[in-house]
């Protein structure tokens, strides 16, 4: 979570958006957001899901989930290599997808009750 946290700030500083700017579009103090970005406060995947938006960032990318850093390649002096999955990585963020997939389904059923709704107008 430490590597997301770090990720959010240096995108956020990257924008010029100030801790400010980020707890008014997500409506808290601004104590109250700095309070996330120091790990004070638990970051939520719901919470994830709109600093993204807010920060025009893809969550992926906030994740730091880029296939290419998710395996190891070593090679030995007469090794042909080696190359494997990081558990650690696939662990840390096994967790927050299936948190992520819950929320964008609730998001999906919520809009086709809206959408049921606004059809029966």
């Amino acid at each position: 979570m430490e590597k997301i946290i770090k990720k959010i700030a240096e995108i956020r500083s990257r924008k010029g958006f100030s801790y400010e700017n980020m707890a008014h579009d997500l409506d808290l103090s601004t104590s109250a957001y700095r309070k996330i970005e120091t790990g004070e406060t638990k970051l939520t995947v719901e919470r994830l899901v709109d600093i993204s938006r807010i920060l025009e960032t893809p969550l992926n990318e906030l994740l730091d989930t880029d296939s290419q850093k998710n395996f190891n390649q070593e090679n030995k002096d007469s090794a042909h290599g080696f190359q494997g999955f990081n558990d650690n990585i696939f662990n840390e963020y096994s967790e927050v997808s299936k948190k992520l997939i819950d929320v964008y389904e609730q998001q999906i059923k919520d809009l086709k009750e809206e959408i049921e709704q606004l059809k029966n107008k």
